[in-house]
């Protein structure tokens, strides 16, 4: 049975969704001001992470993620480029889009943008004027946190320190500056603005979530997810509206991944330690290990992310790649031999694995998991006492790494393809004498762990 950390209780709960086996999730997607950086593909990656985990557990999973194209940050970007709102958010929609795409994960099934959904954030302030819970000042709509007896429930901040009627007109601050939050922001120059019942103006960024996560996913629902920096104000504030709307709390399970550290220090351009995905894929690193590095530390841990982490997360893919290698070239030796007792270590370990990631998704002890059954299955091959089951067990566990966490493991097929080719390229190099090409051939190959070996018959390649 699944646990997970539910923010909202700050305790492990037992997984029950609200209408089993559907699961509706949402989550806060980007704002679409710049090229996405390293620590929000953490949050990303889990997220898609979560989301194959529970479609392997065979829950019917709709999941919504947001495109933020309407905020303070869009509105400073197109201003400070000379063009359109829309121009400026399209471009790093698309983006962002593409990056998700290279760390294979998986679009969410519905991405509403909040420019579309005007009309529901509307409606969803009427709701909230009706209930008492608004006061229109200077052109703006303000919600009054006073009013609202729950305010708090998420962050646990200290209600005594609100100064009451106080405003704040930022869409991000800390909870030392809580303040009665703007809903809509009268027009102001040099901004787009739309109609409303309050005058000319846009919304503010916490009322976007509330009304488009009402819209796909109804009142109520199960699962909300984000990185820890949108606890305060962000969740709390669309607790506020949704709640406050509805009289429902609107979210089950509130699910926060905590913040990653680049070097052991917070992202910084001043430093030199902040990378987008891709000055990371510029400096030639593996997509593939990027994600694996961020997936192998527990999501509720700080990772420190590293460039030489991404290299040992790259050889520990081609450990497991290796492995799964070995199993198809040796899998019909063992076709006729029937189980044998000695497998019972490989069930452990497999069972390690999945009871790991029903522990609050503990990546890091699902992965330990992994390289303990390689190790022993191993081996066992090595000593010939392996078997027909041992081969199945293989092929089950590596299936379900690769679909849970999203990481494609290559073939034999695939990887002979293109060795074979690269040969092709080297020999063609040689032949004209260009030898600093062939030996550039040659470390690019060992860099995957291959191996040439120049033979009077030939050149002949090994896995390393």
């Amino acid at each position: 049975m699944l646990r997970i950390f539910n923010t909202l209780s700050r305790k492990v709960e037992e997984f029950k969704p609200l209408d089993y086996p559907k699961v509706k999730m949402y989550s806060c997607g980007p704002t679409v001001y710049d090229y996405a950086h390293i620590g929000n593909f953490r949050t990303f990656v889990t997220v898609d992470f979560l989301r194959r985990y529970l479609k392997w557990k065979k829950y019917e999973v709709l999941s919504v993620m947001n495109i933020t194209d309407i905020d303070d940050k869009t509105i400073k970007k197109s201003n400070e480029e000379g063009v359109s709102l829309k121009d400026v958010t399209l471009k790093y929609e698309n983006a962002f889009f593409e990056d998700l795409e290279t760390l294979n994960c998986v679009r969410s099934d519905i991405h509403p943008r909040a420019t579309e959904h005007i009309e529901e954030m509307i409606e969803l302030c009427k709701d909230l004027e009706k209930k008492g819970l608004t006061y229109i000042s200077q052109g703006s709509l303000y919600y009054r946190i006073s009013n609202f007896e729950k305010y708090g429930i998420l962050s646990k901040i200290d209600k005594e320190g609100i100064l009451e009627g106080a405003r704040i007109d930022s869409d991000e601050y800390e909870k030392e500056s809580a303040r009665d939050f703007v809903l809509w922001k009268g027009k102001k120059e040099g901004e787009p603005y739309w109609s409303s019942p309050w005058g000319d103006g846009r919304p503010g960024w916490h009322l976007e979530c509330s009304a488009m996560s009402k819209k796909y996913l109804g009142e109520v629902f199960d699962i909300h997810t984000g990185g820890v920096d949108l606890i305060f104000p962000h969740h709390e504030n669309e607790i506020a509206q949704s709640c406050g709307a509805t009289g429902l709390e609107p979210v089950k399970y509130w699910f926060h991944i905590e913040h990653l550290l680049v070097n052991g220090e917070k992202m910084s351009k001043s430093k030199g330690n902040f990378f987008t995905l891709r000055d990371l894929l510029q400096k030639g690193f593996d997509p593939m290990a990027i994600r694996f590095l961020l997936l192998s530390v527990p999501y509720r841990k700080r990772l420190n992310f590293t460039l030489e982490g991404i290299d040992s997360a790259k050889s520990s893919i081609k450990r497991i790649e290796s492995f799964k290698i070995r199993i198809e070239d040796e899998k019909e030796k063992y076709q006729n031999i029937e189980s044998q007792s000695n497998l019972e270590e490989l069930k452990n370990h497999k069972k390690r694995f999945e009871e790991s990631l029903e522990d609050d998704l503990n990546t890091a002890e699902a992965l330990g998991g992994i390289f303990e059954y390689i190790r022993e299955a191993n081996s066992l091959m090595d000593k010939g006492e392996f078997s027909k089951e041992g081969v199945n067990l293989s092929f089950e566990l590596l299936s379900e790494f690769e679909e849970i966490f999203g990481i494609s493991i290559s073939r034999r097929e695939s990887l002979e393809k293109e060795v074979e080719r690269k040969i092709l390229e080297r020999e063609e190099a040689r032949k004209k004498k260009d030898f600093a090409l062939a030996d550039k051939i040659r470390n690019e190959l060992k860099e995957k762990g291959v191996i040439l070996e120049d033979t009077p018959k030939g050149v002949r390649w090994r896995k390393e």
